[in-house]
């Protein structure tokens, strides 16, 4: 029922974003044409009870112009826009509505599946709303074995299909503030898929107030973080890859410098950490690294590299018959 409820207060806010502005009887009308409606009209006590609640989950105010017919609108909306977690919950529980909606729609729309959201998630995201400790048995890639230990769950990202949970270690914190190392408080960022067990310990922890989860991903591509500076990078796209870069930029601080018919430059101001480069690199042939020379370097030895794995050597070739 609760997220019947939420689906129909996400149903509310995308209509109104995308219709800009209704009266009452046009939502009630595209209320019945919804899935959550069984047809029936919106009554007007439950719409007001439902712009309520919006204000309280979302933050914005639905109002009333009642210069413009009594059409109803989102007070701020780019309140609403700028906010990743709200603009991904509204979008993704719009299409669930419109699937349900029209069960034919069902097997035309494809998902990306994320392994490691279905085990974790929802106990992190719990730990999380209770601040409560929990004991995770942790595999890390190159170690020899599992090991468990307990972390303080600050907040949970989603990177290239792998959902991460960002922690203070209460261990690496303690023995840093024993042996007066900085920093006292240590973070680590750990895998969802890489988690074989979890366990509530029931002991509650306090965020600490000066964590910033911006900050701390401040000029980063991905989860690994770095104390190097942000540097200026610049960036050639070749021909029309540059649309696909201007439509889904590889990091927030994209901005376009210069183009012509052949190639467009794009400035960053980044870490750049592998998981730049891996994005970079990902791209192929369709750009390159220009500035700073440091980090064309390093693409000229990721280049030889795989270079290295595809020249044919005659001494690996297989025996002939």
């Amino acid at each position: 029922m609760a997220a019947n409820l939420f689906g129909r207060y996400v149903w509310l806010v995308d209509i109104l974003l995308r219709y800009r502005r209704l009266t009452f009887q046009e939502i009630s009308d595209l209320w019945q044409e919804s899935g959550l409606s069984y047809k029936e009209p919106l009554p007007l006590r439950t719409f007001h009870n439902h712009q309520k609640a919006v204000a309280d989950i979302f933050g914005v105010e639905i109002k009333c112009d009642a210069a413009d017919g009594y059409r109803y609108y989102i007070d701020e909306p780019e309140r609403l826009e700028g906010n990743n977690l709200h603009s991904w919950l509204i979008s993704s529980y719009a299409t669930l509505n419109q699937i349900q909606a029209d069960n034919k729609l069902e097997d035309r729309i494809i998902f990306e599946d994320i392994p490691s959201g279905q085990t974790w998630l929802t106990p992190i995201a719990e730990a999380m709303r209770r601040n409560h400790v929990l004991s995770i048995t942790h595999h890390g890639f190159g170690k020899p074995e599992a090991s468990t230990f307990e972390i303080e769950p600050y907040c949970l990202k989603v990177v290239k299909r792998r959902w991460y949970v960002v922690a203070r270690s209460p261990y690496y914190s303690g023995r840093n503030r024993a042996k007066g190392i900085k920093p006292n408080d240590v973070y680590r960022v750990y895998a969802l898929d890489r988690i074989y067990d979890i366990e509530d310990t029931g002991k509650a922890f306090k965020m600490k107030k000066d964590f910033d989860v911006n900050q701390y991903f401040e000029g980063c591509c991905g989860v690994i973080t770095s104390d190097g500076p942000i540097q200026r990078i610049v960036l050639l796209a070749y021909g029309g890859f540059a649309d696909y870069l201007r439509t889904l930029p590889l990091h927030e601080s994209q901005r376009e410098i210069e183009s012509n018919d052949e190639s467009t430059l794009f400035e960053y101001h980044l870490k750049p950490t592998l998981d730049f480069y891996q994005l970079v690199l990902a791209k192929g042939d369709q750009v390159e690294v220009l500035e700073p020379e440091s980090v064309r370097d390093e693409m000229r030895n990721f280049a030889k590299n795989m270079l290295n794995y595809y020249t044919i050597k005659e001494e690996n070739e297989p025996c002939k018959e």
